[in-house]
């Protein structure tokens, strides 16, 4: 499906918060919320798009016709590429009323299976979001990963114990979805988590963890000691809170704190196969793309995620192509270049 067309019809169906830009940098929805946009002036969300643009690819195809093989492995599973869809939630609060989370997560989780990815699933105040994202992941062979909010230890406990009987094959938290405006106002068990709570979670939660919601070396080797697998590197779009450092900022640091001793995933403002490109070559094991998905859906349902996960896996073979590099471990550093 033409991705302009996508576009546009999504406008039609996706309420008034979301303007299914062209480009989603956060410009248009900077300080809406509810809504795609973040919080105070919007900010964060833009300055994620905007450091993305900023670092350059380094041409060179001075090398071997080698082809090109952008396969990723994550705790035993291979994929196609090595990006996945981020979880997106409150999909009625924040796009409009064509989807809810029952039906986003459903198609997600199917689409992607099929394009050869994965989904983060979402989560919500209503335990059914959760339930039916362990069922849709149960259908598609166990290949998706339910993202938890920070609940207290007994609400934790009672969904990772769902999750598990799903038969996934890994299981998330969104440390920072502690500062998310409807939980906070909503009073809800969820919020910050100490080192030793967050490793009591992750012992029984009997999978590789993700925590999501890593912003400093500080943060990722904590994440570590608690016995995380993984994490990914995130402001949360900017949502939580106002002026952050895009994530671009922060994971060369990361990585060199805790890459080789975890996995390490990155998202925030990520819209195209350079930018994926551009992640690893800074650290990033793999990447999470959020809010572009959402238009996706609304516009052409399950082909056109499955044409956009195309679109922007071609980007990436094209950009690693053009810049010598064959598999993903051959992507580093000195492929890209650096602002200042």
């Amino acid at each position: 499906m033409d991705y302009k067309e996508v576009l546009s019809q999504a406008r039609t169906h996706i309420g008034t918060k979301c303007k299914a830009c062209e480009i989603c940098n956060g410009v248009a929805c900077r300080n809406r919320m509810p809504g795609p946009g973040a919080k105070g002036v919007g900010d964060t969300a833009i300055r994620n798009y905007d450091k993305w643009i900023d670092i350059r690819v380094n041409l060179d195809t001075i090398c071997e016709r080698t082809a090109i093989d952008p396969s990723f492995e994550l705790f035993g599973k291979t994929f196609r590429y090595p990006f996945f869809a981020a979880p997106i939630g409150a999909i009625n609060l924040h796009y409009g009323e064509k989807y809810n989370d029952i039906t986003y997560t459903a198609l997600m989780i199917d689409a992607c299976a099929q394009a050869g990815i994965t989904a983060f699933t979402g989560d919500g105040p209503d335990p059914r979001v959760l339930q039916s994202a362990a069922e849709s992941i149960g259908k598609a062979g166990g290949v998706g990963i339910p993202t938890v909010k920070p609940w207290d230890m007994k609400t934790l406990l009672e969904k990772l114990e769902m999750v598990r009987k799903a038969g996934v094959f890994a299981v998330a938290m969104d440390v920072d979805a502690a500062g998310l405006p409807f939980l906070k106002s909503m009073n809800l068990p969820a919020g910050r988590m100490p080192v030793q709570d967050l490793g009591e979670v992750i012992k029984a939660a009997g999978l590789p963890f993700i925590v999501k919601g890593i912003m400093t070396a500080k943060g990722a080797i904590k994440a570590r000691d608690a016995g995380a697998a993984a994490i990914v590197v995130s402001n949360h779009g900017g949502r939580v809170l106002d002026q952050c450092p895009a994530t671009a900022e922060v994971l060369p640091e990361i990585a060199k704190a805790v890459g080789g001793s975890l996995k390490i995933l990155v998202d925030g403002g990520i819209r195209s196969g350079v930018e994926v490109f551009k992640a690893l070559a800074l650290g990033a094991d793999g990447v999470l793309i959020g809010r572009p998905f959402v238009p996706m859906a609304f516009g052409g349902g399950d082909e056109a995620v499955r044409d956009y996960v195309a679109k922007i896996g071609g980007e990436l073979e094209d950009t690693m192509m053009m810049c010598g590099a064959f598999t993903l471990d051959q992507i580093d550093r000195s492929m890209v270049r650096l602002p200042g």
